[in-house]
């Protein structure tokens, strides 16, 4: 017995000493990337004009942050994307559901919503931009209309694998269909939900910022495509920088929720 505990705290001694190195090696790769941008920028390997550089883009960052326009573009983009996220969330469980519970509805439905997932939603933009007007609900349309139809047919193609001799056994008990989705259904189906979040996530931040290049005159969208009309490169590199820590860190919350679901198991 004290031969496979001293294995067990070898294996998980060496286990967090590599997830440190893995940390580590990211962090250095990180500066060495950016080193090298800064560098090609400085020696003129790199036309600073067009792609900006680290020290410049701190600048620009450290500027707008003095007077909060920063924080007020970072904040909108953020708020659209959550509320986007969410709708995604609750609509596309709840259609699932309903697809699930009546199979010819779900039959009748499917090949139009793999339709709308293949349409490019960018196409949809002016649309939605002349039927709700130029303001931040045509933004969180254009949002959940990145993510929700492949959300559903996801969580339906989930839910339609759940293992059958489950739902047989809960019939057999006498049990009906809302026993059996909150009993089989939802429960088995909860790592896909968590995995179809991390997408979403992703894909209503997409949605957010194609919104914002039409319909906005606030948000991290509205920087990037105001400053290449203006050419304010500056601009334009901080907020595709600021966009890529923004939804690592979204990804982030959404896995720590996922570790947390993890451990009540």
């Amino acid at each position: 017995m004290e031969g496979k505990a001293r294995n067990h705290r070898d294996y998980v001694r060496h286990y967090r000493f590599r997830k440190k190195m893995i940390h580590l090696e990211q962090i250095l790769l990180l500066f060495i990337l950016l080193g090298l941008w800064e560098g090609a920028a400085r020696i003129g390997w790199l036309n600073d004009f067009i792609f900006s550089s680290p020290s410049r883009i701190v600048r620009c960052a450290v500027d707008m942050a003095s007077d909060g326009t920063l924080f007020i573009h970072i904040g909108t983009t953020l708020l659209e994307t959550v509320a986007s996220f969410l709708i995604v969330t609750v609509i596309g469980i709840l259609a699932a559901i309903l697809l699930w519970m009546f199979r010819s509805l779900s039959e009748v439905l499917e090949p139009y919503l793999v339709m709308l997932n293949s349409l490019p939603k960018s196409a949809l933009a002016p649309v939605l931009i002349v039927w709700l007007g130029n303001n931040t609900k045509t933004i969180i349309v254009a949002a959940v209309s990145v993510a929700i139809f492949g959300s559903i047919i996801t969580l339906y193609t989930s839910f339609r694998e759940i293992d059958p001799n489950k739902i047989k056994l809960i019939q057999v008990l006498g049990g009906n269909r809302l026993q059996i989705m909150t009993k089989v259904l939802l429960p088995g189906s909860i790592p896909t939900v968590i995995s179809n979040m991390k997408v979403n996530i992703g894909l209503c931040l997409v949605g957010v910022i194609i919104g914002e290049f039409l319909a906005s005159k606030q948000g991290l969208g509205y920087l990037i495509i105001y400053g290449s009309q203006v050419f304010k490169m500056d601009w334009v590199m901080m907020s595709i920088v600021i966009l890529c820590i923004v939804a690592m860190c979204l990804y982030k919350l959404v896995n720590i929720l996922e570790k947390l679901y993890r451990k009540r198991m």
